[in-house]
């Protein structure tokens, strides 16, 4: 039903998937004149132009994701997205300098220096200028669907790449397929990225423990095919959903042992011994990898948090 358009993007992730079916467009990229053009040349090829765009499907609130929304809209489309991706995309920067705000804090609690933590937590200008706020026509939740062609997409919320994620499913006749943008992918393993709590003075989200159990709902799911938001299709879902759980489990381990070799240890000492050399600019999705594997082991009861000279160590639990 959905053929994969590829938009480039600024980012190292290189270029994202938008996926075009009749009328309706998933992810359309990032809010660039090199993704536009691109977009505009896709659509031309299938005889069709922007003003033909009926309804624009955001999977999650990521500007290479989303950023082109705001011109489709414009152009007459309706957007459709969570309510939590509707809340994000409505005005990207104030939850940009939210997060900013709670993880410039967040970092220094788990023994990053002040001065690191300020320069980590600064997206570079290229974030904001390829997501241009957007309003949300319509907000999906969880078993929501929407019609396309002579068929229909069901909007399913899931948890770990980003807040607002949703995947829509959609029956063909080979059987079930998903849209997933970046929940899973192929040859690349997701990054569950810290969130700060929903809601300022609120907990923060354990996002690794939701992501693999979102993986494991998925895995059991038995889907014939999943159109990922980069790269190419996956055509063995199972096996890949196994790949990536393997991989969370392996590095899992690896961080219980590092807790349990130091005695009490930062989340920054944690990061450094599974990374080396990293520049700073990676240095958010390594405390992302950190801290969502220590989150999992302190779930499990293996290890424990506490303050120790107001910065936050993990020891093995007694």
């Amino acid at each position: 039903m959905f053929t994969r358009l590829s938009i480039p993007t600024p980012f190292q992730v290189g270029p994202v998937n938008a996926y075009l079916a009749g009328r309706t467009l998933v992810d359309p990229g990032p809010g660039s004149e090199e993704a536009w053009a691109s977009l505009l040349d896709a659509l031309e090829a299938r005889g069709l132009g922007p003003t033909d765009i009926e309804r624009v499907v955001v999977t999650h609130p990521h500007p290479d994701h989303f950023g082109l929304a705001h011109r489709l809209r414009e152009s007459g489309a309706r957007v459709l997205a969570s309510a939590a991706t509707a809340e994000i995309i409505a005005d990207f920067e104030a939850r940009f300098e939210y997060e900013r705000s709670f993880f410039v804090e967040f970092f220094e609690r788990h023994g990053m220096a002040a001065s690191t933590a300020e320069l980590v937590t600064d997206l570079p200008e290229s974030y904001l200028t390829a997501a241009p706020d957007v309003e949300t026509d319509r907000t999906l939740a969880d078993g929501d669907t929407v019609a396309v062609e002579n068929a229909a997409i069901t909007a399913e919320l899931v948890d770990g790449h980003a807040r607002g994620e949703t995947i829509f499913t959609y029956d063909a006749e080979s059987g079930e397929r998903a849209i997933v943008g970046d929940h899973v992918l192929p040859d690349i393993t997701p990054n569950p990225l810290l969130q700060p709590p929903v809601e300022p003075g609120g907990e923060r989200p354990r996002v690794l423990p939701a992501f693999n159990r979102s993986l494991e709902r998925l895995r059991d799911r038995e889907f014939d095919r999943l159109l990922p938001g980069h790269r190419e299709e996956i055509a063995n879902p199972t096996d890949r959903i196994e790949e990536v759980l393997a991989a969370h489990e392996d590095r899992t381990e690896n961080v219980r042992e590092i807790v349990a070799a130091a005695g009490p240890i930062t989340a920054v000492e944690v990061m450094d011994e599974l990374f080396d050399d990293l520049p700073a600019t990676e240095y958010f999705p390594a405390m992302s990898e950190a801290v969502g594997h220590l989150d999992v082991l302190e779930v499990r009861d293996e290890i424990a948090s506490r303050e120790q000279g107001g910065v936050a160590v993990w020891e093995v639990s007694s």
